[in-house]
């Protein structure tokens, strides 16, 4: 039976469509939030509908996050991407963590930018929807989304996997970014797509 976050309904029906043809049925977004549980394929998803969109942007929610919180960054997120991309201005941002902590670089879009996907676990949140074009959930079974995760993060990382589930999961069960999304996107596709080019979806509940 498969686990998702309290509240969050089973989606379907599911079908297979061109990544494109997703970018369509949201109105060809600008400015996409991709939202999920951790480990559950937001990243794959939104690397493939980037592969749709020549000079398409990708930026993470972690890398807000790094060294900050779990889930207290929207005033980052607001005030250095998401207000300027919204103004039509690009964006050069450094978190307060990476001049603290000597990280090099910056979180970078071009205003001409076609498509700029901003995904991660909050990024769904409530008082972010005014700067989002358009909202997908990428729903996946708990366990399945754990698996991956620490596959992906090592054994060792059980305990900090389960602190972070213990602050993601009444989070997204108290935001259900689900109800606001314009589709669902299985993060763990049980029907037959060509995961080069297709995601598997389903409208909302």
């Amino acid at each position: 039976m498969t686990r998702l976050y309290a509240g969050e309904p089973a989606a379907g029906p599911w079908r297979a469509i061109p990544a494109g043809d997703v970018l369509a049925l949201l109105g060809r977004p600008r400015v996409l939030a991709v939202d999920g549980r951790s480990g559950g394929g937001k990243t794959t998803v939104s690397r493939r509908l980037a592969a749709a969109v020549p000079g398409a942007t990708v930026l993470h929610t972690d890398d807000v996050a790094w060294y900050h919180a779990f889930f207290d960054w929207a005033g980052l997120m607001r005030d250095g991407i998401l207000a300027p991309l919204r103004a039509g201005a690009d964006v050069a941002y450094r978190p307060p963590a990476w001049d603290e902590r000597g990280r090099d670089g910056a979180i970078t879009a071009a205003a001409a930018s076609p498509l700029v996907i901003v995904e991660g676990v909050g990024i769904g949140r409530r008082e972010l929807a005014p700067y989002f074009d358009a909202l997908l959930w990428v729903q996946t079974d708990a366990d399945e989304a754990r698996r991956r995760g620490l596959a992906r993060d090592g054994s060792d990382a059980a305990g900090f996997w389960a602190e972070w589930q213990a602050a993601e999961d009444p989070f997204q069960a108290e935001q259900r970014p689900w109800e606001r999304a314009g589709l669902i996107v299985s993060g763990a596709p049980a029907i037959p797509h060509d995961p080069r080019c297709e995601l598997v979806v389903a409208p909302r509940a």
